[in-house]
């Protein structure tokens, strides 16, 4: 079964995810040096799961892909694949999806007493305060970012 996009929008796209199927991948036991090369392993045993790993509420869990730089300085790029999840709270300081007067955004949400703000990770973009008149929805928290290199 393919995943199934969502919605399609300027800033985001949004797909179903796929949770009934397994891929099991190797694993370096102990993690890659970043720093000097460590010995090679002949035989490597372990796996992982991806869905297993990335994904806690399969039923909640949806993929975005980014569009546009608002989240670069938070390391979120154009391109990028983002895992999130419905059934999180959205707190102070998560990096969120947001369904703002009909537009699908991703933002760091800010609660400052009794205000709600929409902070961009770029200069270049400003700061969203909810006022009463907007129509706002906590879409989805971001759990991961996938990312090509």
């Amino acid at each position: 079964m393919k995943s199934l996009k969502l919605h399609s929008g300027s800033n985001l796209d949004l797909y179903s995810a796929l949770t009934e199927t397994e891929l099991e991948i190797q694993v370096i036991p102990g993690g890659i040096s970043a720093g000097f090369p460590s010995p090679a392993m002949d035989f490597i045993d372990l796996s992982i799961d991806l869905n297993k790993h990335l994904i806690k509420h399969p039923s909640a869990t949806f993929y975005g892909r980014v569009k546009g730089e608002s989240m670069k300085d938070a390391g979120i790029f154009d391109g990028d694949l983002l895992v999130i999840d419905k059934s999180i709270e959205p707190i102070n300081g998560k990096i969120a999806v947001c369904f703002i007067d009909g537009e699908f955004t991703l933002k760091r949400i800010k609660i400052d007493k009794k205000e709600v703000w929409l902070i961009p990770a770029n200069e270049k973009y400003k700061p969203i305060k909810i006022e009463e008149e907007n129509n706002l929805i906590i879409w989805g928290i971001v759990t991961h970012v996938i990312k090509s290199v």
